[in-house]
């Protein structure tokens, strides 16, 4: 890891209901190296997915800035974030967010005709990713005949088809069992770690945070802690050199 890909400085989001402000984000900075898997944690309300969305510029901080790859997302207009995220950012959502009507290999390729990649092209490298998943035998079935973890396995390979910098994922696993979820973090992770990317992962679940190098505990629109998972690492280390843990 090395430089830092993300800047969060003193970032805060209001929202107005009726005549009340609620405060969703409350006055925070972070910086995210590259590289990185890091988890934004905690209960529902504690701020964790706006916080996410203000990061990948889905929506507009009240206060504060936000710079990604060098680049300030707050001031952005919708044309030029729309730009900036084909180029730069990967995103894993809880509902998958696939187009019903077409198939898994249209689904992945989606982002590649928004870039102006050929037919060919992007053909190509849709049904690589889509074994890079463990689906190859998938490509032309539509979202309605497959599994939620078979569609979790095409939102992921939307996700990384660009090779982006940053992937961003929203309660991933949200909607899947036990078994599939580990997975499908396996699976994210994996990849990220392959393409030396950086992962931004919302999540409530302790278990799952522990996937993460840093763990941001939110609460109240605010940072409560941040955690590093060097003991886990130390562990794993010692493991696969055959020593004892005491």
């Amino acid at each position: 890891m090395g430089k830092n890909i993300i800047r969060i400085k003193n970032v805060k989001k209001l929202y107005r209901m009726g005549t009340e402000v609620i405060t969703a984000v409350n006055g925070i900075s972070l910086n995210v190296q590259q590289g990185e898997v890091c988890c934004l944690f905690g209960k529902s309300g504690s701020g964790k997915s706006t916080l996410l969305n203000l990061m990948a510029g889905l929506e507009k901080p009240t206060k504060g800035e936000i710079i990604i790859h060098n680049k300030h997302i707050e001031r952005m207009n919708e044309n030029q974030l729309a730009a900036f995220r084909q180029q730069y950012i990967g995103f894993v959502f809880q509902s998958y967010n696939l187009l019903p009507t077409l198939t898994a290999l249209e689904n992945v390729t989606l982002p590649l005709i928004f870039r102006g990649v050929s037919v060919k092209e992007r053909t190509e490298r849709a049904k690589e990713m889509l074994k890079a998943v463990g689906l190859e035998g998938r490509t032309h079935h539509k979202p309605g005949e497959m599994s939620g973890g078979q569609q979790q396995r095409v939102s992921i390979a939307r996700a990384f088809i660009n090779n982006p910098q940053v992937v961003f994922a929203d309660e991933p696993t949200g909607n899947l069992d036990t078994k599939t979820t580990y997975e499908m973090m396996d699976l994210i992770t994996g990849l990220a770690s392959k393409y030396k990317q950086t992962l931004v992962i919302v999540t409530h679940d302790w278990e799952l945070s522990e996937y993460a190098d840093r763990i941001v505990v939110m609460m109240d629109g605010k940072i409560e802690k941040i955690e590093k998972i060097e003991q886990k690492k130390m562990l794993q280390n010692v493991q696969q050199s055959g020593g004892d843990v005491e």
